[in-house]
């Protein structure tokens, strides 16, 4: 496959960026979006030129690094994949690839493809855990008996691989749906429920201090997610936030 690559090139936060054009050849359909990149990059190097700076770890769809916005949409054109599971089979021989990082204030690009997700992790740390006991007197988790289907909606909750694909598909970058997995995924088993006020009152607070947008129930979010994120977790993030502000 031959292609032309428009790629977002920036040097640093303080720089103003620009699209450059980049001929690519000979790329197999059966390369991942990654691998791709790779080959580009490899080629710039051994020409002398800076290589294309863009976020990855594992390659295999789990750690969220390697968010791309390609050709419009959040980790390109397929779905239920991230981008390092996306292959170049969903393209055509002669296409042109818009590569460009997420957009959204809250995620401030660093270099190139390359943005700061660290408010996720803020927003974690303000209430995304649950307080165990570790001193030798330690619950089995099997003594608790939990609903299966609360179980099952948990753990599909506790997917969320925080790629922030959400954020970069919605019109007003919103994070609740992000925010709404994390609330979720405590709020429904019952070793949650020690501090399930704080936790969603926590967390939503600092999602608004991070600067994202409000919901407006597009639904975008839950589309572009390539995890199946549903939207019931924000509906569910929104019930214990009511329930923990009429407690306060």
């Amino acid at each position: 496959m031959n292609l032309t690559l428009k790629i977002w090139r920036q040097k640093n936060a303080n720089d103003k960026g620009k699209m450059v054009d980049y001929p690519i050849s000979d790329i197999s359909p059966d390369m991942s979006f990654l691998e791709m990149l790779d080959v580009l990059n490899e080629q710039l190097i051994n020409k002398g030129e800076e290589p294309v700076a863009f976020d990855h770890d594992c390659r295999e769809g789990i750690c969220g690094m390697c968010s791309l916005y390609i050709n419009g949409e959040a980790h390109g054109p397929d779905r239920g994949v991230t981008t390092c599971q996306l292959h170049m089979r969903m393209f055509n021989d002669g296409d042109t690839i818009y590569i460009e990082p997420f957009r959204a204030a809250a995620f401030p690009v660093i270099k190139d493809l390359v943005v700061d997700r660290s408010a996720f992790d803020r927003i974690q740390h303000a209430g995304g855990f649950i307080s165990v006991n570790t001193s030798g007197n330690t619950i089995d988790a099997n003594a608790i008996p939990v609903n299966k289907h609360d179980a099952d909606d948990a753990f599909a909750a506790a997917t969320c691989i925080g790629c922030g694909a959400c954020v970069a598909s919605c019109k007003n970058s919103s994070a609740m749906l992000f925010v709404g997995a994390k609330v979720s995924q405590f709020a429904l088993l019952p070793q949650g429920q020690v501090e399930a006020t704080d936790r969603v009152l926590n967390m939503v607070k600092q999602m608004d201090e991070e600067g994202f947008g409000n919901c407006t129930n597009t639904g975008a979010c839950e589309v572009e997610c390539p995890k199946g994120i549903s939207l019931e977790n924000i509906a569910r993030m929104n019930r214990e936030y009511l329930k923990a502000s009429l407690k306060g």
